[in-house]
């Protein structure tokens, strides 16, 4: 038997009613808004290697390099800049002022532990004053001077020997360390000036002609070999067509005295009293 087909369903449109819109997923990578600006402002802030940074950054590194070398150059000109008879000359003074020094060092100190003494430290504090009494007076010219020294005489015939010239031999004399110091009939002071005049030259208003004879005290073969060092006294006064002579002695007599005066206007400031003035 032939067997009914099977009833066939038909199809339509499917029943309609209120549809619900379905969401977009969302992205995990999306940024969040806040994050979003941050990265912005970090990527606008963020210095790029653009031709303008790179020739600003040169130049700064030009400009420091330039700087470090003339701050070099200028710490090295001061004695480079100089003849070697100046570096001798300064050299010499350099030897001269730290031997001075360091006998004054010492000489203190002696003082001072003999004052610390005990039972003499009376006697010592009188003899200590009365050393001190002389020492001012040398340095001070109220009072006479001897030891040994050099007597520099510069026979100047064409008067061509002038206030400048006895100063330098002045200066090189005390940086060579004299102690004391005499032109003609004038004793040297820290307050002596010089003059050129047409009869010669005046030192301290006192007229000194030639030859111009300096007795100084203190070590004579220092004192000599700072007349003779190249650039100095002796060579200054021979391109005069002047003849200078050094003299080294074991005593030299110093008897010129100056004449001290008050002083118009400096006065001694008072010491202080009372703790933690």
């Amino acid at each position: 038997m032939t067997q009914p087909p099977e009833p066939t369903k038909q199809t339509g449109p499917e029943p309609t009613g209120p549809s619900t819109p379905t969401p977009e997923p969302t992205s995990p990578s999306t940024p969040a808004p806040e994050q979003s600006s941050w990265r912005t402002m970090f990527r606008m802030a963020r210095p790029r290697a653009t031709r303008a940074n790179l020739f600003a950054a040169l130049l700064a590194i030009v400009l420091g390099f330039a700087l470090a070398t003339q701050v070099q150059q200028t710490q090295q000109q001061g004695l480079e800049q100089l003849r070697e008879d100046e570096l001798v000359r300064i050299l010499d003074d350099v030897t001269q002022d730290a031997a001075r020094l360091g006998n004054d060092a010492r000489a203190l100190e002696l003082t001072r532990d003999r004052l610390e003494g005990g039972a003499n430290s009376s006697a010592e504090a009188l003899r200590a004053a009365q050393q001190r009494l002389d020492t001012l007076g040398i340095l001070a010219g109220t009072a006479p001077a001897e030891g040994p020294g050099i007597v520099l005489t510069i026979d100047d015939p064409s008067g061509k020997v002038t206030s400048a010239l006895l100063l330098d031999a002045l200066q090189e004399l005390r940086d060579a360390g004299a102690e004391a110091v005499q032109i003609g009939s004038v004793r040297v002071v820290a307050d002596t000036y010089f003059t050129d005049t047409p009869n010669g030259v005046e030192v301290s208003g006192t007229l000194v002609k030639s030859p111009y004879v300096i007795k100084a005290i203190g070590g004579s073969a220092t004192m000599a070999s700072a007349m003779d060092i190249p650039g100095g006294v002796n060579e200054s006064v021979r391109r005069l067509g002047a003849v200078s002579t050094v003299d080294q002695r074991d005593q030299v007599s110093i008897t010129a005295l100056h004449t001290l005066e008050e002083p118009q206007y400096a006065r001694p400031v008072p010491a202080a009293t009372g703790a933690g003035k």
